[in-house]
């Protein structure tokens, strides 16, 4: 298929589609309608089919979606038939929750080590994924493969350490220091994670309803 630009907002749908498929495959269902999809979702059965067209459409006129298949391509189209090795930098309590996160592992992404700069952390295991010490991670990144870095650090170090991985060959970054990252070389790629943001619009929702 010719690659093509899609909007970030069809690409934010995309693991939504993924993730409800995946509830109608354990409820057994074999097929569905965009309709039905569109119940379900709370998106409407036109952007859905709008999305779905984006990559193929995968549907047929009067018979709706095989779930499975339809779980499937959504899954190729999203990466998930490949392994993603990922390495955390920062093993606080963040750092840590994510390395014990089984489910990852289930998608395709492998967290294989984390890194710190508290000596007293050196060689410990994180459900078995050793923790490294910041001054091994260039070795470490010239002797195995990584895909992804998962920045769970102070801020204020997150630019700079996010540079040296970038010199190190690392080009997709998922972020979760409170600061957007700088990075200059567009062949890498971002995934901005807001915490407090999140928290942010939950209160406003809170405030909004109580004054409504």
């Amino acid at each position: 298929m010719e690659q093509k630009d899609i909007s970030q907002a069809v690409i934010r749908r995309m693991p939504r589609y993924y993730r409800f498929l995946g509830e109608l495959l354990d409820e057994g269902v074999e097929r569905i309608s965009s309709n039905d999809l569109s119940n379900r979702m709370q998106v409407t059965a036109s952007q859905i089919r709008q999305d779905l067209n984006n990559f193929g459409g995968f549907g047929q006129q009067g018979y709706g979606y095989n779930v499975q298949f339809l779980y499937d391509e959504i899954g190729k189209i999203l990466g998930l038939n490949e392994k993603h090795n990922i390495i955390v930098i920062g093993a606080g309590n963040l750092g840590q929750a994510l390395a014990n996160y089984v489910k990852f592992e289930k998608l395709g992404f492998v967290i294989t080590a984390l890194f710190d700069v508290n000596p007293e952390l050196k060689g410990k295991k994180i459900r078995g994924i050793e923790i490294h010490m910041l001054d091994e991670l260039d070795e470490y990144c010239k002797d195995n493969p990584v895909d992804i870095a998962a920045l769970t650090m102070p801020k204020a170090e997150a630019d700079l350490t996010a540079q040296r991985l970038v010199g190190l060959g690392i080009k997709a970054f998922w972020n979760f220091a409170h600061v957007d990252l700088n990075i200059s070389d567009q062949d890498v790629v971002v995934e901005n994670v807001h915490l407090s943001e999140s928290l942010m619009q939950l209160s406003y929702n809170i405030v909004k309803n109580k004054n409504s």
